[in-house]
């Protein structure tokens, strides 16, 4: 098996990130830094290490829909030492990540497993996957403005993929507005950057959809297993 698909195998990351992690040299074979990425194992008899520590192929595969609160970071630590959304899944014996990031300051669904061969197929950019988001943005944005938003706009050095966007809710008083859109990509702080691009930041930001999955009645801070019908679905996407 390659190095790769190995450590993903093994629930550590997804296939993309594990490629980081050899290239980074912090990946051991038999004592041996291994960073080649065709590099195969035997995983009936090689010994792999992570930062020293050993890895082995996860048992049983787990797939849960995770609530998240703001203010808390998708990634196992950062230098701010600010609290990981694997503090809020501690009681699961099984090492799980991320399918996916939603930034310190967005909340709502984030699917976590150890199932690294569908973290890979999510993450890939030719699957697109269409993930649901309501955000509460200044200003009421006008016709030709969403028009611009659902067209694509360039931002920084690309020009996003169309997108969806709807009004729900304006208060012309307070001059706000709640509105729910739709994206495939997954690029950084897109859905705020999109927004900002067209002069009506974002305020407060969750994501409440990633294609049929949703949060169903799970509570900001707790999370719910995958129905067997849900991780087939995930499966299914082409």
């Amino acid at each position: 098996m390659r190095i790769n698909k190995y450590i993903a195998s093994c629930g550590i990351a997804s296939r993309r990130k594990s490629e980081e992690i050899i290239l980074q040299g912090r990946v051991n074979v038999n004592g041996n830094t291994v960073q080649e990425l065709s590099f195969n194992i035997d995983e009936s008899k090689d010994v792999v290490e992570i930062d020293g520590e050993r890895i082995g192929l996860a048992g049983k595969q787990v797939y849960i829909v995770l609530n998240k609160p703001e203010g808390y970071i998708t990634t196992v630590k950062d230098q701010f030492d600010r609290p990981s959304v694997l503090d809020l899944v501690s009681d699961i014996e099984e090492r799980v990540y991320p399918i996916g990031r939603l930034d310190y300051e967005t909340s709502g669904l984030l699917i976590l497993t150890n199932d690294g061969d569908l973290t890979y197929k999510l993450t890939h950019p030719k699957h697109e996957v269409d993930k649901t988001y309501m955000a509460i943005v200044k200003g009421i944005p006008t016709s030709e403005e969403l028009s611009q938003f659902e067209e694509g706009l360039y931002i920084e050095d690309y020009k996003t993929a169309p997108a969806k966007i709807k009004i729900v809710k304006k208060d012309e008083e307070k001059k706000y507005s709640i509105c729910q859109i739709k994206i495939h990509e997954g690029r950084n702080r897109q859905v705020r950057k999109m927004c900002r691009a067209i002069n009506h930041p974002v305020l407060r930001l969750r994501r409440v959809a990633m294609g049929e999955i949703t949060l169903k009645d799970t509570e900001i801070g707790n999370y719910r297993h995958l129905s067997k019908e849900e991780v087939e679905y995930l499966k299914s996407i082409k």
